[in-house]
């Protein structure tokens, strides 16, 4: 069987590798872009190159967003040149940006109209990941599309874990995104004490890798902290707009997320310094400064 024709909107860090790899499994492809060099790139690799959302969607039988923010997402998929303006009947529209919940459920009633139909699928990992196809997928929505995509879930990522109704991807992901972002607050206060107090760093952070505290977050980001690398695999600014995301949710569900809020204040400062477009490890030079 022909394999469908898919509308890829946004070639960021994690977005390319995406595309990519779908790409390397023959699937038959449009990207859009809002800066049309990045487009460029793709279309050496194979893919048709859109000048709009709208004209990305045209032909297409799957269309996936992967932007920043619910701002970028909006301006993708709605308005004259937006791709819903173009959808047809019965695409299934895939929106796999970090976004709020509220704006995936809006976005769904949206694809309705258009009698297309929509599944919230934000991703877990970093952009080394997109680009090996061993991204986890976490999708909101009815089974059913679930079931028709999957192949295209499986070209890209390792795991498609259904969450539930229409947002619960969204819910998840912010879930996710702020235990994680905490965890790295945590940790660059206590590598600043490890390195305050003459500690062997080796060992210090041998001790919290591999016992209680530990985890995959914990080594990874320790170790971009150490070298210090912060080649961007997650912006930092990407994480604190999650952040803020996830307080206003959770006031939603009435949980004051407390940590989240403290967390969020040393980010923002980590972004004044100038470290926003720097990966999330690098709000370590905030205590490393003092």
């Amino acid at each position: 069987m022909s394999k469908p024709r898919i509308a890829f909107l946004g070639l960021g860090i994690m977005g390319g590798g995406m595309v990519r790899r779908l790409l390397a499994n023959g699937f038959p492809l449009t990207v859009y872009n809002r800066n049309p060099e990045k487009s460029k790139l793709f279309a050496d690799e194979g893919a048709g190159v859109a000048h709009s959302p709208r004209e990305a969607a045209a032909q297409a039988e799957v269309i996936i967003s992967m932007v920043a923010d619910d701002i970028a997402s909006r301006s993708l998929w709605l308005g004259e040149d937006g791709a819903l303006a173009a959808a047809k009947a019965g695409t299934i529209c895939i929106e796999s940006s970090t976004v709020t919940p509220d704006w995936v459920r809006e976005l769904a009633g949206a694809a309705q109209k258009q009698n297309c139909e929509l599944l919230d699928a934000p991703v877990t990992d970093s952009k080394i990941h997109a680009a090996n196809g061993e991204l986890n997928f976490l999708v909101g929505g009815n089974p059913a599309p679930i079931e028709k995509v999957r192949p295209i879930f499986s070209a890209m990522g390792r795991t498609i874990l259904p969450m539930g109704p229409t947002g619960s991807g969204a819910l998840i992901k912010l879930i996710n995104n702020f235990v994680c972002g905490v965890q790295v607050a945590v940790l660059a206060e206590a590598l600043a004490m490890i390195e305050r107090g003459g500690l062997d760093r080796a060992k210090a952070l041998e001790v919290l890798a591999n016992g209680a505290p530990g985890s995959p977050l914990v080594k990874t980001i320790s170790a971009r902290m150490t070298k210090p690398d912060f080649t961007p695999n997650f912006p930092l600014r990407l994480l604190a707009k999650d952040l803020g995301y996830a307080i206003r949710e959770g006031g939603k569900l009435s949980v004051e997320l407390l940590t989240v809020t403290a967390a969020l204040k040393i980010f923002q400062q980590a972004m004044a310094a100038g470290y926003g477009e720097k990966d999330l490890a690098a709000v370590v030079e905030l205590f490393r400064k003092g």
